[in-house]
């Protein structure tokens, strides 16, 4: 099967009414902020302490129009910076007319598994959106997350307790099960190669708490709480591409897992442009 076919077929989702509305209320409310397009380094204070992210702004923006918001987070010792060269979200951005905010962990480590003694970055990501939405017009019920490796693991992390203000989330390479979990079912598309040494799929990769249960595991603890029918569904054409995925979730919500056969602990490109089909999968997702 056609990379371009097994995408189609893999992010064909059914278009809500309520939703609609949802989308109507937010769109229309009046929004007068201008702003410059490209990308500005920004600074906020969240929990006292002195933090920055990197915010991209399209060319198309007009200072009335309601944007997404896709939150790129970086893995383990990364940067901001580096987020987007490894994904490329602004470009997709760009054409797509969205904005981007690639946050930025202190000392390059997200507060994943929580320690009370860290930062606090969920409060961090809510502030970020808070600050973004001073700035541009924003679509608040349309803000979404993505990251790779710990980055991945923050979205994770953030669909578990910041469920009210992200709409959906796609983790590369790091989804995890944050239990507990209470609130809204997650919509949630997730990447992960099959021959990944760092997050390995099968999990106790001895690590401690950062990565002890399986990707299947982790994926069916989201089953659980989206109130999914507990049997996954494999689909295994040829070629290096395969999902797992559930149905009958909670307010119909998409759950799957696209698996890559011999891929690393790396941004999937070849086999699957992930950012595009990331975004792709962002679009047709809202809070309700």
């Amino acid at each position: 099967m056609r990379v371009s076919s097994f995408i189609a077929a893999a992010f064909a989702l059914a278009v809500f009414a309520s939703s609609a509305q949802a989308q109507n209320v937010s769109a229309s409310a009046f929004c007068d902020l201008r702003h410059a397009p490209g990308v500005a380094e920004k600074q906020l204070t969240s929990g006292q302490r002195q933090r920055t992210y990197r915010l991209f702004v399209p060319a198309k923006y007009d200072g009335r129009t309601r944007l997404p918001l896709v939150l790129n987070l970086h893995p383990s010792t990364g940067t901001s910076a580096g987020q987007e060269r490894t994904s490329g979200m602004e470009q997709v951005a760009e054409r797509e007319n969205f904005a981007v905010a690639s946050l930025q962990a202190e000392n390059g480590r997200w507060n994943v598994p929580v320690d009370a003694n860290r930062a606090d970055d969920v409060a961090y990501v809510s502030d970020v959106i808070d600050n973004v939405s001073a700035q541009l017009c924003i679509d608040s019920t349309r803000v979404y997350a993505t990251g790779f490796s710990g980055g991945a693991r923050m979205s994770s992390l953030l669909a578990c307790k910041l469920n009210t203000r992200i709409a959906a989330i796609a983790p590369v390479a790091g989804v995890r099960w944050p239990a507990p979990c209470s609130g809204r079912p997650v919509p949630i598309l997730t990447f992960h190669g099959l021959a990944d040494p760092q997050n390995t799929y099968d999990g106790k990769a001895n690590r401690g708490a950062e990565w002890v249960e399986s990707v299947p595991e982790a994926l069916a603890g989201w089953a659980g709480h989206n109130g999914c029918n507990p049997n996954i569904i494999l689909e295994d054409p040829d070629g290096p591409l395969s999902t797992m995925r559930y149905v009958g979730c909670r307010e119909d919500v998409e759950l799957r897992l696209i698996r890559i056969d011999g891929l690393g602990h790396t941004w999937p490109r070849q086999e699957v442009d992930a950012t595009n089909a990331i975004w792709k999968f962002f679009e047709t997702q809202r809070l309700r």
